[in-house]
């Protein structure tokens, strides 16, 4: 086996020990970079310890530096990784630092520097060490549908109930127009209730407390759809056709034999 075969296969892979192991190294590497971050913005670390999160900063740098190209060295289609979701997290992790080396203009260091925020992209990657992101993600593709529609119903009666407002209560009531009136809806309806724009007629209060209670009842229904959804997906698993074995949702090989299991 070729080197950049094992490498593929430690860095890219979870189903062996070292292809764990890295990924727990990683994780923690990840974790330490974007504390310091957090530390480093707060002003009595910052300022007098600026030298410190300097080479820490650097040690991170390329730390994740080499990690990215040898990402692209052993992928089979560099430019696909590249492009990719989380070719470009990387990049952006790393991209800031290098633009503050080579940008040390006094005059831009400032604007340049805004752009260290961007380390926290890091975090991003945290959800790839995670086995439960894959029943994460079916879940959200399997209620994409039924929230879709939910949400589309719930846009009919924020407008129906945003032009009742409209015409009950008018512009002297701060109900100025229909699109005023729906944001009036939204935030009711959310139980956010900013207070900027009450109702003040009979009529028009107690259709507040109509859209107040619908609040209530909307906000557990996505909730209770996603809930089912990720039920669903943490009791699919992979069997085995060879020895009936259940294996893990994101297993390649059969954990009871060692067989290549296929898609279910």
């Amino acid at each position: 086996m070729t080197l950049k075969r094992k490498l593929h296969i430690v860095i890219f892979g979870t189903d062996t020990k070292l292809g764990k192991r890295f990924d727990v190294v990683l994780l923690y590497l990840i974790l330490t970079s974007v504390l310091a971050v957090m530390l480093e913005s707060m002003p009595e670390l910052g300022s007098n310890y600026s030298t410190i999160f300097l080479y820490v900063e650097l040690f991170f740098t390329a730390i994740f530096s080499i990690e990215y190209v040898l990402r692209i060295w052993i992928s089979p289609k560099p430019i696909k990784y590249i492009f990719s979701f989380w070719g470009v997290v990387d990049l952006i992790s790393i991209l800031p630092s290098y633009l503050i080396l080579l940008i040390p203009s006094i005059h831009f260091l400032s604007a340049i520097r805004s752009l260290r925020l961007f380390r926290i992209f890091r975090i991003i990657k945290l959800v790839r060490f995670l086995s439960e992101a894959n029943s994460l993600k079916r879940a959200l593709v399997s209620s994409l549908y039924k929230i879709s529609t939910f949400l589309f119903s719930i846009l009919a009666i924020v407008v129906i109930m945003g032009t009742t407002m409209y015409v009950v209560e008018g512009a002297e009531n701060g109900f100025t127009s229909i699109p005023q009136s729906i944001y009036w809806a939204i935030i009711t309806i959310t139980t956010v209730g900013y207070g900027d724009i009450v109702p003040h007629t009979i009529i028009g209060k107690v259709i507040s407390s109509v859209v107040m209670l619908i609040g209530y009842a909307i906000i557990a229904v996505p909730t209770g759809i996603f809930t089912v959804e990720i039920a669903k997906a943490g009791t699919e698993r992979k069997k085995c056709e060879i020895c009936k074995h259940d294996n893990e949702t994101n297993a390649t090989y059969c954990s009871n034999c060692g067989k290549l299991l296929t898609d279910v």
